[in-house]
C-alpha cells in the first residue's frame, strides 16, 4: 500500500506567511460561507496599488495614443 508523504518522509505543513510587498502589509482576504469575498482593503485601494505596480501590455497602445 502507498503511504502518505507525511508518513513516508516525515513532511510537516508549516503556517509560514508568504512574502508580500510592504505596501500590502496587513492585507487579508477570505471567502465566507456565502461565497462572498471579504478583504481588509477596499477594491479601490487594491486597484490603485495594481495600477501603480503592474504593467499591462494590452494598454501600451492606448497610453501612447492618449499622449501624442
Amino acid at each position: 500500500m502507498l503511504r502518505s508523504l507525511k508518513a513516508r518522509y516525515g513532511f510537516q505543513r508549516t503556517a509560514a506567511k508568504p512574502k508580500v510587498n510592504q505596501e500590502l502589509e496587513g492585507f487579508d482576504i477570505k471567502i465566507n460561507s456565502a461565497g462572498e469575498i471579504e478583504s481588509s482593503y477596499s477594491i479601490d485601494q487594491l486597484n490603485e496599488f495594481l495600477n501603480r505596480k503592474v504593467y499591462d501590455k494590452k494598454l501600451k497602445n492606448d497610453v501612447n495614443s492618449e499622449n501624442p
